[in-house]
């Protein structure tokens, strides 16, 4: 058990009650091991010693089996953790003897408790958020909401004559680039751009890495060709990929590499470890 957390149907009261009963549990059979430690002392005669020792450890052993008796009085109150955990089997992370080194188990719990308290703060803001929406001026009051057309999902079509105008102004905008249209399924239109084959050369490597980031960065659904436009522009920055020295540092090279990174508004060279 980590930082507190227990599972869904245990009884927090008497599992802390438990704990003490263990701890008393434990001081019954250290007296145990004491009073046979011990032994026969402190009478004079040997019948007053061997009564002595017979009574002390007696009472040493119905306080061991009072106390195991609480205990399991207990265990029955605490409760079982649901086997439905969400964890299910990471619990069996806890085990590992390098818990130091590699603290997965805690780590894991951490972000499962983040995650309910995520999940509960979203829940709260939903319905903050429900309210409001439901609130509607004065001139809307009349209208059966029955009678509200629903809003329905829109998706963009746009006519191949218009894609192929699009890619011939950006194919005549960047010359030096080779861009090449492709209709493998009907009208389905792909922009054909060998950034996908690894390259034998790092520098290379790193340039289809932020290629890769860029095409997630230039997202606007609703004007796919400023998105082409944007995205094309920002790829032919690299035409001076071992021309622009570094905005920052003003270095041309750094541990051997050009600046690969191109902002994706300025378009400025920057090295890897400078663009932070």
């Amino acid at each position: 058990m980590a930082d507190g957390v227990l599972s869904p149907g245990v009884n927090l009261e008497a599992f802390s009650q438990a704990i003490a009963a263990i701890q008393a549990l434990r001081s019954s059979v250290t007296r145990v091991f004491d009073c046979l430690k011990d032994g026969m002392r402190n009478k004079e005669t040997l019948e007053g010693r061997e009564k002595g020792f017979v009574s002390a450890f007696q009472e040493s052993l119905h306080s061991v089996s009072r106390d195991l008796g609480e205990l399991e009085r207990l265990s029955n109150l605490v409760g079982k953790p649901s086997e439905n955990h969400p964890l299910h089997n990471s619990g069996l992370l806890s085990l590992d003897p390098v818990q130091d080194k590699t603290p997965l188990y805690s780590q894991l719990l951490q972000a499962y408790k983040w995650s309910n308290k995520l999940q509960y703060h979203a829940g709260l803001a939903s319905g903050l958020l429900n309210q409001q929406s439901l609130k509607r001026s004065a001139n809307q009051m009349g209208v059966s909401a029955k009678r509200r057309p629903k809003a329905q999902p829109t998706t963009l079509v746009l006519p191949p004559q218009y894609v192929d105008d699009v890619i011939s102004r950006i194919d005549r905008m960047f010359p030096e680039m080779s861009i090449q249209l492709s209709r493998p399924n009907g009208t389905s239109a792909m922009l054909l751009l060998d950034i996908w084959s690894k390259s034998n050369y790092q520098v290379f490597q790193k340039v289809t890495d932020h290629a890769t980031t860029a095409l997630l960065h230039y997202q606007l659904p609703q004007m796919p060709d400023v998105v082409v436009r944007s995205f094309m522009t920002w790829l032919r920055s690299y035409i001076k990929l071992f021309q622009a020295p570094c905005q920052r540092c003003g270095k041309f090279l750094q541990e051997g590499l050009p600046p690969t990174w191109r902002d994706f508004r300025t378009l400025e060279a920057f090295h890897d470890t400078c663009r932070q």
